[in-house]
């Protein structure tokens, strides 16, 4: 199950017995994902969603507050880049009057949407949070994929965004966010509108915002597990840059000290070097700190450092 879907299911796991907001969260949901039908029968309100778990809260809520059901259906129609969508279906009876009510309908007689947010029906904080619940549920996806720790392809980022053709739409969701200090961006993407969320921190607002708690504890614990693997890959990194940079700087050590021997054998180096170059030659995997540790020679590393540098430079000049 895709993070986003996991969320929305928290959401409508309570129904909303408040009339406002459940007028609230219906008008964020139209808003979203609602289309109108005009035929010989009347005009009917719809809800297109590849969300069909949100039919028996949806049901639910309509038959409180205007005593009728919801039907469901899905067509060949809508099955889009292998997501099947469902149409949830308002009674023509109530259809008008479920667009009047939720300030959707165009007052000039055309039918078609109004896509400002009406502030009529977001007059206050739990209202506000109703339509963002509602919008969430109609139009919300999210890219974060939940790991393991010990995967081998770990997912990157954090980003839930909002789709809409209406930019009025969510520029005014914009503004309910901001209100209760979320900050998102909107962008045209392929023609269509997107509000999206991109830092971590205000994602986690948004979902404690629209009650999916669950999902702020799995998001706090993926970003902990993220956290954790970055850092282990930043060590293992610095390990392996110190192994590569002993290896190579062994590697030259020892290839110095082969070109003295055949060009003027070891034992004409001073004392001190043949010690190192010898002690060299017999660990030519160890660190310098390894070296110190297997010499009998009471050196720092300062010092062990000072010889093998005069080492290289007697080899740079044999070799003119």
């Amino acid at each position: 199950m895709s993070f986003a879907k996991d969320s929305k299911l928290q959401i409508i796991e309570t129904d909303i017995e408040d009339a406002d907001c459940g007028q609230a969260f219906l008008s964020g949901l139209l808003h979203a994902c609602g289309t109108i039908t005009k035929n010989a029968e009347g005009i009917r309100l719809d809800v297109v969603t590849d969300f069909k778990e949100v039919f028996e809260f949806l049901n639910r809520l309509v038959n409180r507050l205007y005593g009728q059901k919801l039907s469901l259906e899905i067509s060949d129609d809508y099955i889009i880049n292998k997501t099947t969508y469902y149409r949830i279906k308002f009674p023509y009876d109530i259809s008008l009057q479920v667009l009047k009510d939720c300030s959707l309908i165009s007052q000039n007689g055309e039918l078609s949407f109004v896509a400002e947010i009406d502030n009529n029906l977001v007059a206050d904080d739990e209202t506000k949070k109703s339509f963002i619940k509602g919008a969430y549920v109609g139009c919300a996806t999210s890219s974060i994929k939940l790991s393991e720790l010990g995967s081998a392809s770990p997912t990157t980022g954090y980003h839930v965004e909002f789709s809409s053709h209406k930019l009025e739409f969510l520029q005014g969701l914009q503004g309910l966010l901001q209100y209760f200090d979320i900050t998102s961006k909107i962008a045209l993407r392929k023609k269509v509108y997107v509000l999206y969320l991109k830092d971590s921190e205000a994602i986690k607002d948004l979902l404690a915002l629209v009650g999916a708690q669950q999902s702020v504890l799995d998001l706090s614990d993926e970003m902990a597990k993220r956290d954790l693997r970055n850092t282990v890959n930043r060590q293992v990194n610095c390990i392996n840059a110190n192994i590569n940079k002993t290896v190579e700087a062994s590697l030259k050590q020892i290839q110095a000290i082969n070109y003295i021997n055949k060009k003027i054998g070891l034992e004409s180096l001073p004392e001190d070097l043949q010690e190192v170059a010898v002690l060299r030659l017999a660990n030519p995997q160890e660190s310098m700190d390894e070296l110190l540790k297997l010499s009998t020679i009471k050196l720092t590393k300062s010092g062990l450092n000072h010889r093998f540098r005069r080492i290289l430079k007697i080899a740079e000049i044999l070799k003119g």
